[in-house]
């Protein structure tokens, strides 16, 4: 019980400070960037983009190695064990989405709801700090 425990906070130790960086990263060049305020927006949003996307396979091979070794449990039903598939059923965790079609069984359901969990406060970060540099150049009425 500990090894699942630990496991899991390191998962999202990783990707909390993967976020961060970002954007962190993010809001250090977007305003030195000369570029409009559209496409710095932009350019934002493909940025953020990109961290949940590193975010999702780093949960994915997780399952990917938890699934394959012995006393983690298995995902079933619609899977064939491939890293893709994990891939996909991370990005469904992820985004809260879940479309039921693969299972969890076993320790590895532990990850799934952290990894719920912690895709929706990354996707709300995200989304608080995306706002928040659109809401710098608006004009207020």
């Amino acid at each position: 019980m500990l090894t699942i425990l630990l496991t899991n906070l390191l998962l999202v130790g990783l990707v909390v400070v993967i976020h961060y960086e970002f954007l962190r990263r993010l809001a250090w060049r977007l305003p030195v960037t000369l570029l409009r305020h559209r496409a710095r927006i932009v350019i934002g949003v493909f940025w953020v983009l990109l961290a949940h996307v590193i975010e999702v396979w780093v949960f994915a091979l997780a399952y990917f190695v938890m699934h394959r070794a012995e006393g983690w449990g298995e995902l079933s039903g619609n899977f064939d064990g491939s890293l893709l598939a994990c891939a996909y059923f991370s990005f469904t965790t992820f985004s809260t989405l879940g479309f039921g079609d693969i299972e969890p069984s076993g320790a590895i359901r532990y990850l799934t709801g952290i990894e719920s969990l912690t895709g929706l406060v990354l996707i709300t970060w995200s989304a608080s700090f995306l706002f928040i540099e659109m809401q710098k150049h608006w004009n207020s009425r």
